[in-house]
């Protein structure tokens, strides 16, 4: 008996040791980012099965093999749909300015499609405006609505979207809302989506939380994506969730959001319209495909036709897109680069593009909230303010409650607004989207918003910052060891 227990024991310790070798061979042969894969490996050594859990939940990209055959079988109905796009010549631009030439090259190779123009751009800077506008074109729409956000709260102003839906799917407009399962979990424990249904509205969870299904697809993988698309001709993308900011976390003690909206009128809603039909064949199975664009649509292409480009990020995309549009753009700064971001956890390559900007004689500036939602995210992006404090960055509060605006703006010439964290998640997991825009018109309206924000800011004082408690310096660096997950 003796000897079966010291067997038993000894076969234990042999596929415990052998468990941890194999998720240590998995972290290695991912070729991840060096201080990603070295605070994997600290979790998993020093809190084993903690760490093997984690990782096996969390470490890497599982999409699920569901959506991943779905994903595999629309990218060639996709790439079919691209080509026949690049026909219609005219709406395609055929040069840009200096400072984003870069980028859209970048955007025209990895994605294979160029710049559009003939777009009219208009930036809504509160919810009243942008609900405003949308239940405008919702009334006006003729044919179909297709809606994606990470957050749907009902209340406020919400309800007057929802009404207007509901009367917009009575009289034969198809309704199409995709939700995150994880962002809007309220929504989907309250009677709302049974109410939209009867009326007419097809409701999709969107990467359902499932704790049974943790080890087979990565359950913080989110749609994060806000974008809303009306006859195929009006689009609207940003920051901002369907949430009345009155209402909407008011007991996290960080004021209300502030968001900004891009309303597009123009050819560039049928690529936002692709990338939609993607997110929703990859999460129901149907197959849908915008119409080719209206190139009669193009009214605003002699006078104030903003070239824009449009990126889509997340599994199945162009892999580490949207990190080398935010390194492209950074690199291509010249005198001013300003940014906005509620978290701001950037990659090590990013930080380093950042700082080489200031110390080549760019004005950089960071606009975050003064306080953050997250405790985490809140902590750790202190960690990396010594280095921007050295480079010569300067670094903004916003005092007037949580900034959640999500811009780059650069030169006052190449502007990127969308949903777009500076962080890890956005960076490397989500599904995201970001405008990109070459024009000095919408750079200026969009410099005369983040004016207002600095004007509503504090500028961080260096010799202050250096004087903070010893523990704080501990904390910061503690939560930066998690800054690779976050």
């Amino acid at each position: 008996m003796t000897t079966f227990y010291t067997m038993l024991s000894w076969l234990l310790v042999l596929g415990y040791w052998l468990l941890i070798a194999g998720v240590t061979l998995r972290v290695l042969m991912k070729r991840r980012a060096v201080p990603s894969a070295m605070a994997w490996l600290l979790v998993i050594y020093i809190l084993p099965l903690v760490g093997i859990i984690a990782y096996l939940s969390f470490g890497e990209l599982h999409l699920g093999k569901r959506r991943a055959e779905r994903a595999s079988r629309m990218w060639p109905s996709t790439a079919k749909w691209l080509r026949e796009l690049a026909e219609y010549r005219q709406i395609f631009a055929t040069e840009n300015s200096e400072v984003a030439r870069s980028l859209f090259q970048l955007c025209e190779r990895r994605q294979g499609i160029g710049g559009i123009k003939g777009n009219q751009l208009q930036l809504l800077t509160t919810f009243e405006d942008t609900i405003r506008g949308l239940v405008r074109d919702i009334d006006l729409a003729r044919s179909d609505i297709e809606m994606v956000f990470y957050i749907w709260q009902p209340g406020g102003l919400v309800e007057e979207v929802t009404a207007a839906l509901k009367k917009a799917a009575q009289r034969g407009v198809t309704c199409r809302i995709l939700l995150d399962s994880a962002g809007s979990v309220d929504f989907f424990h309250s009677t709302y989506p049974t109410q939209m249904r009867e009326a007419g509205i097809e409701v999709v969870e969107a990467l359902k939380v499932n704790l049974f299904r943790a080890f087979l697809r990565r359950m913080d993988l989110r749609q994060h994506r806000k974008v809303v698309l009306i006859d195929n001709r009006i689009a609207y993308t940003g920051s901002m969730n369907m949430v009345d900011p009155r209402f909407f976390k008011q007991d996290a003690g960080v004021g209300q959001w502030v968001d900004l909206m891009a309303r597009i009128e123009g050819p560039i809603t049928t690529t936002m319209g692709i990338i939609y039909c993607c997110d929703w064949e990859m999460e129901t199975g149907q197959r849908l495909l915008p119409p080719p664009p209206d190139v009669g649509l193009m009214p605003f292409e002699q006078e104030q036709g903003h070239t824009v480009q449009v990126i889509a990020s997340g599994p199945g995309y162009p892999e580490d897109m949207i990190h080398q549009a935010l390194l492209t753009a950074v690199y291509s700064a010249r005198h001013q680069l300003i940014m906005t971001t509620p978290y701001f956890v950037p990659s090590d390559d990013l930080l380093h593009a950042i700082c080489t900007a200031a110390q080549r004689g760019v004005d950089v500036s960071i606009i975050l909230p003064h306080k953050n939602d997250s405790v985490l995210v809140g902590w750790a992006s202190r960690a990396f303010f010594n280095e921007l404090f050295a480079a010569g960055v300067k670094i903004y509060q916003f005092q007037d409650g949580l900034l959640h605006t999500k811009s780059v703006l650069v030169d006052g010439q190449l502007s990127l607004v969308g949903t777009v964290n500076l962080d890890m998640r956005s960076l490397w997991l989500n599904f995201e989207i970001t405008l990109v825009i070459d024009d000095d018109g919408f750079g200026s309206d969009l410099a005369c918003v983040q004016e207002d924000y600095i004007a509503r800011s504090r500028l961080m004082d260096e010799s202050k910052w250096q004087q903070r408690p010893y523990w704080q310096r501990i904390v910061e660096r503690l939560f930066y060891f998690f800054s690779p997950f976050l």
